[in-house]
C-alpha cells in the first residue's frame, strides 16, 4: 500500500499541520512516511502545500509529480494541483475557498463545507480537522485513534485540552463530505 497525498491552500489554514498529523499517524502504524512542506515567505495568507507519502515499502523520493489524493483549500491550489491527481484518484475541496470547482471526469471529486462547519462549531481553528475527517472517510489510510495521537504529539501540551473538540471536528468531517463526481472515464476503461 502506498498513498501519495498533497494538501494545498493558504498559510494559516492548517495545511502543514494536517500533513504533519497524517505523517505522525502513519509512523504510529509502522508505515514508511515522508512529509515534505513547501510554503511562501508570507506564511499566514501566502500559499502553502505539503506532500505526504504513507507506504508499506521504503520511499525512494519525497518529490512527486502526481498524487493519489489532493486536498485543495483555495482556487490557486486547485489550478495548480487538479491536473496532478492520478486518473481514478481523489480530489477533496472546501467549497469556501473555491469559486470555480474542479472539472475532471477521470477522478473522484468530493466537496466538504469545512469552513461553514467550523463556523457553526464556533471555532474556525478546527477547519483542518474537519477536512481531515473527510479524508479519512473516503480513504481510511490511518486509524482515527492514531490521528488523535498524532494530533496530541503535534500540539503543545498547553493545548491538549482542545483534543476532544478536534476529535469532534474529525467526526463532523466524516459526516459532511459529499461525492460530487465519480471517475467515469476510469470506470468505462475497466468495463
Amino acid at each position: 500500500m502506498i498513498q501519495e497525498i498533497v494538501i494545498a491552500g493558504f498559510g494559516g489554514q492548517g495545511v502543514l499541520s494536517m500533513g504533519m498529523i497524517l505523517a505522525y499517524s502513519g509512523i504510529m502504524e509502522g508505515k514508511e512516511v515522508s512529509w515534505f512542506p513547501a510554503y511562501g515567505p508570507e506564511q499566514r495568507g501566502g500559499t502553502a502545500n505539503v506532500t505526504v507519502i504513507l507506504s508499506d515499502e521504503r520511499i525512494s523520493s519525497p518529490v512527486l509529480n502526481s498524487y493519489d489524493v489532493a486536498i485543495i483549500l483555495n482556487q490557486p491550489s486547485l489550478e495548480k494541483f487538479e491536473k496532478m491527481v492520478k486518473p481514478g484518484g481523489n480530489l477533496i475541496y472546501d467549497t469556501y475557498g473555491i469559486q470555480i470547482p474542479p472539472t475532471r471526469t477521470d477522478i473522484n471529486i468530493y466537496k466538504i463545507d469545512a469552513m461553514e462547519a467550523s463556523m457553526k462549531m464556533e471555532n474556525t481553528k478546527v477547519f483542518n480537522m474537519i477536512v481531515m475527517g473527510g479524508l479519512l472517510k473516503i480513504s481510511p489510510m490511518v486509524r482515527l485513534e492514531n490521528v488523535i495521537l498524532g494530533l496530541k504529539k503535534s500540539l503543545p501540551e498547553r493545548h491538549h485540552k482542545l483534543l476532544p473538540m478536534n476529535e469532534k471536528a474529525i467526526l463532523k468531517g466524516m459526516e459532511i463530505i459529499e461525492l460530487v463526481s465519480k471517475a467515469v472515464a476510469v470506470e468505462n476503461k475497466l468495463s
